[in-house]
């Protein structure tokens, strides 16, 4: 039996159809109390001018490492910085049917990110800008795009429901009114004041008390709200159920 080196050196790569592999991120985050997810205008063919998630070519490099960079680049955000060491950043899953890229056979491991705040981005690589668009008014994208944004948004709301990602929405500081708003926004659905802050509050490690108040009370005067921090907790028990969801459970 030949040794593994003898078949390495002479093992012929090219027998095989090239496949390439890039990455694709779905960042998110929430600007005017509305979800907003990062796009790129396609300065390239193919595609060129269309909407498309931010991504790009995997070099020499981890997936993770790719993602961040591509990410980076286009939030105009040095690596290392303190505001992209905030955006939690996750694998979504892997697309790569045969046609999704008009070029080649093209394998995209697509990542989730959630950011409490990032600036106006500046376009990188192949793009010509980007944007913070609404996800209501996001069609028709590039690629695959569309079908990926919405498996990332059904990725972030249910996520919301059994983990205390919400927070990552949000600064090391929040009232559960600022938390309330990060759920509604990603579910698209209105909460129950009273009943959003009994459930957050029942629920051992999703939030502690920093022992502080707002500086001032709310719009319409009142006490000043309390403030919280992410608790310890890496999952939600009870889980906090979408409003439809509930109706459907029972």
């Amino acid at each position: 039996m030949r040794p593994e080196s003898t078949f390495l050196a002479g093992y012929d790569p090219t027998a095989f159809p090239p496949v390439a592999v890039t990455v694709d991120i779905v960042v998110l985050t929430i600007r005017d109390g509305a979800l907003h997810v990062l796009l790129v205008e396609r300065a390239e063919h193919p595609y060129r001018g269309r909407l498309a998630l931010p991504g790009g070519f995997v070099r020499d490099e981890t997936l993770a490492e790719a993602a961040r960079r591509e990410l980076a680049e286009e939030t105009g955000l040095r690596p290392g910085e303190a505001a992209l060491a905030r955006v939690h950043l996750e694998q979504l899953r892997t697309y790569g049917d045969p046609g999704r890229d008009p070029r080649m056979r093209v394998m995209s491991v697509a990542y989730l990110g959630f950011a409490p705040s990032l600036p106006d981005p500046r376009a990188g690589g192949d793009a010509a800008s980007a944007a913070w668009l609404p996800v209501d008014d996001v069609r028709d994208l590039a690629f695959d795009h569309d079908i990926v944004l919405a498996d990332g948004l059904e990725r972030a709301r249910a996520k919301l429901e059994y983990t205390p990602l919400g927070t990552a929405f949000l600064g090391p500081e929040f009232t559960i009114g600022e938390l309330r708003a990060v759920y509604a926004a990603v579910w698209g659905e209105q909460l129950h004041p009273g009943n959003f802050h009994r459930k957050v509050l029942s629920v051992p490690g999703f939030v502690e008390s920093t022992g502080g108040t707002t500086s001032r009370g709310g719009d319409r005067g009142g006490p000043r709200a309390r403030l919280y921090r992410a608790g310890d907790a890496t999952l939600l028990h009870p889980a906090l159920l979408r409003p439809t969801r509930e109706e459907q459970v029972r």
